[in-house]
């Protein structure tokens, strides 16, 4: 092992041992810079780092972490200090590899931790390869680039909503960082002004809690926003069976109009010339004041609208092929779509 791999962590457990050079130290070594198109922004304080992995709960040493973007290693080094039994890292950026090898050979030669390196994106990334059925918990952590952190947290809610990829098992936990509002947004209330599509679709199939926010003067470079830390919980029993991608198209509908009548947004799920009377009739099916604000729904009101759509298209199923932003005679949806 080389000089800087024989620094080790110190293992607030009880073993002490030197401590690695500072995650600053090692920006410099490796001549690390974060890249504005890839949404990086370093994490130095490891007081912080240490609050993230707090956040999390419990980890054991029969668990398992799964981090994304790990960077130069931040976190990483917070949850080695957690000693759970195995640690993958998916991160997309080659340069961070030097750094994030060095607390693999810490973590495996002197902690006895299993630390596996995935150089790739995590939105093509197959957790089932890394953690099978018989594997222990997991835990998901991490510093999401905020250009992904939307994209990625609703790809996790439909596998939660599934019951696959890394969540086959119930007790699979998310802890992750996201910009202030839109974390505000995952755990906003009913009512709440920032409550939107992404909180109703969130809040059906899990419990997101935020934790606390970082000041963007935390981060090099320093964002131009503040960053909020959720943990989110999938439900033991959701909300509802129907499917994912029909909720979240009727959630969709509903919050593209959010300061209209909720109505508004729900009829553009339906062709101009059947609109008005379909959404009439739905409303009053699902027992929904059609003068509601999008943000003063309910989930169980959002979901009685997502039922009463699903029974709607098992009727007429060319509906469920209406686009009010595409094609506006139903006839040419039917032709494209056997093309």
């Amino acid at each position: 092992m080389n000089n800087v791999a024989q620094m080790a962590l110190s293992n607030k457990g009880g073993l002490r041992l030197p401590p690695l050079p500072t995650i600053r130290d090692l920006v410099k070594l490796y001549k690390l810079r974060a890249i504005k198109q890839l949404s990086q922004n370093f994490l130095m304080d490891e007081r912080l780092t240490d609050k993230i992995v707090k956040a999390a709960g419990r980890i054991s040493n029969n668990d398992i972490c799964l981090e994304v973007g790990p960077g130069p290693g931040g976190i990483t080094r917070s949850i080695i200090r957690k000693q759970p039994s195995k640690i993958i890292l998916v991160e997309k950026d080659q340069r961070f590899l030097p750094s994030l090898e060095l607390l693999k050979e810490c973590a495996e030669e002197i902690m006895n931790i299993k630390l596996d390196i995935h150089q790739g994106d995590i939105l093509k990334y197959n957790i089932e390869t890394d953690v099978p059925d018989e594997e222990k918990r997991l835990h998901l952590i991490g510093n999401l680039p905020f250009s992904i952190s939307t994209r990625l947290l609703i790809n996790w809610l439909e596998d939660v909503s599934e019951r696959r990829g890394g969540f086959r098992r119930l007790d699979t936990h998310m802890t992750l960082t996201f910009q202030k509002e839109v974390a505000e947004r995952i755990c906003a209330p009913l009512g709440h002004e920032q409550r939107c599509r992404l909180s109703i679709i969130s809040q059906i199939w899990t419990q997101p809690i935020l934790k606390f926010f970082i000041p963007g003067k935390a981060f090099v470079p320093k964002p131009k926003v503040d960053v909020g830390v959720v943990r989110i919980i999938p439900l033991r029993e959701p909300r509802t069976d129907l499917p994912f991608k029909l909720v979240e198209k009727v959630t969709r509908h509903i919050f593209s109009m959010r300061q209209k009548y909720c109505r508004r947004g729900f009829s553009t799920l339906f062709p101009e010339d059947i609109r008005e009377e379909t959404t009439k009739n739905l409303f009053e099916l699902a027992d929904v004041d059609p003068l509601l604000r999008p943000f003063q729904l309910s989930v169980e009101e959002v979901l009685r609208l997502s039922q009463v759509y699903s029974e709607h298209i098992k009727s007429y199923p060319e509906l469920s092929l209406y686009d009010y932003r595409g094609p506006k005679n139903m006839s040419s949806i039917a032709e494209n779509n056997d093309i």
